[in-house]
C-alpha cells in the first residue's frame, strides 16, 4: 500500500506544481459553458427543453474528467523518455501496484478538475436539484475517472512518443463524448445515433451525473452503475494485462 499511496502522492504533487495545466484544463470547459450555455439555451428554451445549461453542465463535467484523466498516459510517456519509468520498473514491487498508484492519482486529479468545473457553473448560476446528491454526482465521476486513467495507462504502455498517444486519443476520446448525448439530448435523434449512445460508456456517466444533478435520467440509475462499473473493472484488466509487457 505505501508502494500505492507514494505514487498517488506524486501525481498530485505534479498536478499542483503544474499551474498552467490546471488553468488549461478548465479552459475548454468554461468556453463550452459560456459559449453553449448563453449561446445556445435560448434555442433549447424556445423549443420547449427547459434550461440548457441545466442540462449541459453534468455533460461539461464529464468532459473535463474525461479528458483529465485521459491525460495520465501522457505522464506515462514523458516518464519514460526522463528514465523515471525504467527506475520504477527495477523496484522490487508488482507492475500492477505501480499501475494502479499512478492512475489512482491521474483519477484524483481528474475529480478535482471536474468539481472546478461544477463550481464555476455555480457562479454561472447553475444550481443542483438537491445539495447532498453532489456527494453522489462525486462517486460517479470517480469511476468515470479511475477507469479512463486505467485505460490510458494501458495506452501509455505501448505507445513510444506524443503524437501517437493524441492521435489515439482524437481517434477514440473524442467520438465516445460526442456521442455520449452530452452536448444534446437524445430524444429526437436518428435511431442509428441512439443506438451508439446506448452501447457508449461514457453515456452511462453523463445520465448518472445528470440523475445527482437534475434528478433527471434517460437510463435507470442501476443501468448506469452496473454499465459504470463494468467499464471499470474491463478497463483495469486491460491496463493490467498491458502494463505487464510495458517496456521502459
Amino acid at each position: 500500500m505505501r508502494v500505492i499511496y507514494i505514487l498517488w502522492q506524486r501525481q498530485l504533487k505534479r498536478y499542483f506544481r503544474s499551474r498552467s495545466r490546471i488553468v488549461g484544463a478548465i479552459g475548454q470547459p468554461l468556453l463550452f459553458l459560456l459559449a453553449l450555455g448563453y449561446g445556445l439555451g435560448s434555442v433549447y428554451r424556445e423549443a420547449g427543453q427547459g434550461d440548457y445549461l441545466r442540462f449541459l453542465v453534468p455533460g461539461i463535467m464529464v468532459q473535463t474528467v474525461l479528458f483529465s484523466a485521459m491525460f495520465f498516459g501522457a505522464m506515462i510517456i514523458f516518464d519514460r523518455q526522463f528514465g523515471f519509468l525504467k527506475e520504477t520498473m527495477v523496484a522490487p514491487v508488482s507492475r500492477f501496484k505501480i499501475m494502479i498508484g499512478g492512475a489512482l492519482g491521474g483519477a484524483t486529479t481528474a475529480v478535482m478538475q471536474g468539481s472546478l468545473v461544477f463550481f464555476i457553473s455555480l457562479l454561472l448560476g447553475f444550481r443542483p436539484l438537491h445539495w447532498i446528491m453532489t456527494l453522489m454526482a462525486l462517486v460517479f465521476m470517480s469511476l468515470l475517472a479511475l477507469a479512463i486513467a486505467a485505460f490510458s495507462s494501458a495506452i501509455g504502455s505501448f505507445v513510444q512518443d506524443m503524437q501517437g498517444f493524441q492521435a489515439i486519443n482524437q481517434f477514440l476520446v473524442f467520438p465516445l463524448y460526442f456521442l455520449s448525448g452530452a452536448l444534446y439530448p437524445l430524444t429526437h435523434v436518428p435511431t442509428w445515433l441512439r443506438i451508439i449512445a446506448e452501447v457508449n460508456p461514457i453515456s452511462y456517466t453523463v445520465d448518472s451525473l445528470r440523475w445527482a444533478m437534475n434528478g433527471t435520467s434517460r437510463f435507470t440509475i442501476s443501468h448506469d452503475l452496473i454499465a459504470m462499473g463494468i467499464t471499470l473493472v474491463v478497463m483495469l484488466i486491460f491496463a493490467t494485462v498491458r502494463f505487464r509487457y510495458i517496456e521502459a
